[in-house]
């Protein structure tokens, strides 16, 4: 299985000190050249990897650690993602109208045609993503929902090799929608840095 984060500001790099912390390969890309974030992706660590756009984008499983208006930009560099997982770590707030009620991720699943996508960690803020997920005799959990049940299971088992605790909620418009944001209010778990201990 091999991975990309798409993004390189915040989120990105914590997702990137999640890897690099166990030694897992990650491209990172941005729409910039990669020689412009080479010396940052080397300060994390040596199986961060930095590569355009293009090259990224050949990776199983995709990180979406965009602004969400850049999303659309991102989903222009294949014609079809058939085959790839979409893991969308976005948050948007206040819900634009073109939204339409719809919960923010099944308007990004739109644009990436043919592409399964989990909604997961977006819930944590950077600095927490980006720390040891190990803390007191437990695991940080990671929330993901998707419209495909068999999609949650490789990023679950992702999100266990980085040192997380997944938490499945279901499909996005079920137990989705509390880390999502509606209209003006932000679902219920975002932000939630909530631990799983051990069995």
């Amino acid at each position: 299985m091999s991975y990309a984060i798409i993004g390189f500001g915040k989120i990105g790099h914590a997702l990137a000190e999640a890897f690099a912390r166990n030694g897992i390969e990650v491209s990172v890309a941005t729409t910039r050249d990669p020689e412009s974030f080479a010396a940052d992706a080397a300060a994390i660590g040596p199986t961060i990897i930095p590569k355009t756009l293009a090259e990224a984008i050949k990776a199983d499983i995709v990180f979406l650690a965009v602004r969400f208006e850049s999303h659309p930009d991102v989903a222009k560099a294949l014609p079809s993602w058939e085959g790839k997982t979409i893991i969308d770590a976005t948050n948007v707030f206040p819900v634009p109208e073109e939204l339409d009620g719809l919960p923010s991720s099944a308007f990004v699943a739109k644009a990436f045609t043919g592409a399964k996508l989990v909604k997961g960690f977006n819930h944590l803020i950077a600095a927490a993503l980006a720390a040891d997920p190990i803390v007191e005799g437990g695991h940080r959990v990671v929330f993901l929902s998707s419209e495909d049940e068999d999609a949650i299971a490789p990023v679950a088992d992702l999100a266990r090799q980085l040192g997380f605790a997944p938490v499945k909620l279901g499909k996005l418009n079920e137990g989705g929608a509390l880390v999502h944001a509606r209209g003006r209010t932000w679902g219920q778990l975002i932000f939630q840095d909530l631990f799983k201990k051990e069995q």
